[in-house]
């Protein structure tokens, strides 16, 4: 995989977003498979197109792309806080690819995100602008890497490295149960369970490891007074989907 942009594309373009766009969006484009299915290209959409920037001619899998130089930090700017509810509140809400790359217009990050992550948890409502501002009283978001499991962010390139195919396609395949769940507040709790195993960076895990974090979803979930009952069960329904694997009594291991 090519990690360079090709620059001469943007000399015709005097506006550095314009030429940002017109560059990342050509990579893209040229080198970029399609998570779900595998087809070896995906395509653009016509230029202002609301639904995505790119889709899959094979699966019909939408996405849309992020961009910025430099590193994302723990959440990154997407646009009116009313239109993205609105976006991953609908059937055809995007997956969403981010990229981040050098001073010398090299990528050192690519990532998918699938939209069966996205909820309303993971949207930051950022505050109005003020009265002296261009656009004074609009509502920004944000999103907020850090509530998105590490299941749900999907490697292409990783501090420059490219990631297997193979290891892309399986990644993608192992969470396309979370699409199945429809109801929000179910699906946040499982993102929370996910979070917590991932917080304990390790392959193999026993319960007790998971109640050490059962203050900190008390604060999350003041209403649910039974909080280890509720991680044995969101446990058992992830060992259920296979993401889980159950190794002996109270001991699990990531697949």
């Amino acid at each position: 995989m090519n990690l360079s942009f090709n620059t001469k594309l943007a000399d015709e373009y005097k506006n550095s977003s314009q030429k940002i766009r017109v560059l990342t969006e050509d990579w893209v484009g040229r080198q970029i498979f399609c998570p779900n299915c595998g087809a070896i290209k995906i395509y653009e959409y016509e230029n202002n197109k609301p639904v995505a920037d790119f889709y899959c001619k094979k699966c019909s899998e939408d996405f849309e792309l992020k961009s910025k130089s430099g590193k994302f930090g723990k959440k990154v700017s997407a646009g009116a806080y009313s239109k993205m509810i609105e976006r991953i509140n609908s059937v055809s809400k995007p997956n969403f690819f981010f990229m981040n790359y050098v001073e010398s217009l090299c990528i050192n990050d690519f990532f998918v995100v699938p939209k069966h992550f996205f909820i309303s948890e993971i949207i930051e409502k950022r505050k109005p602008l003020k009265n002296t501002a261009r656009r004074a009283g609009w509502v920004g978001s944000n999103i907020l890497f850090s509530k998105i499991p590490k299941a749900g962010q999907i490697f292409y390139i990783e501090n420059g490295k490219e990631i297997s195919k193979k290891d892309i396609l399986e990644k993608w395949q192992k969470t396309v149960f979370l699409k199945q769940v429809k109801k929000v507040d179910a699906k946040g709790w499982i993102f929370d369970i996910m979070n917590c195993i991932d917080a304990l960076n390790k392959k193999e895990f026993s319960l007790q490891d998971i109640y050490y974090f059962e203050s900190n979803l008390k604060i999350i979930h003041p209403e649910n007074r039974h909080i280890k009952d509720k991680i044995r069960q969101q446990l058992q329904f992830l060992r259920d989907k296979g993401y889980l694997e159950f190794i002996n009594k109270g001991v699990y291991r990531l697949k």
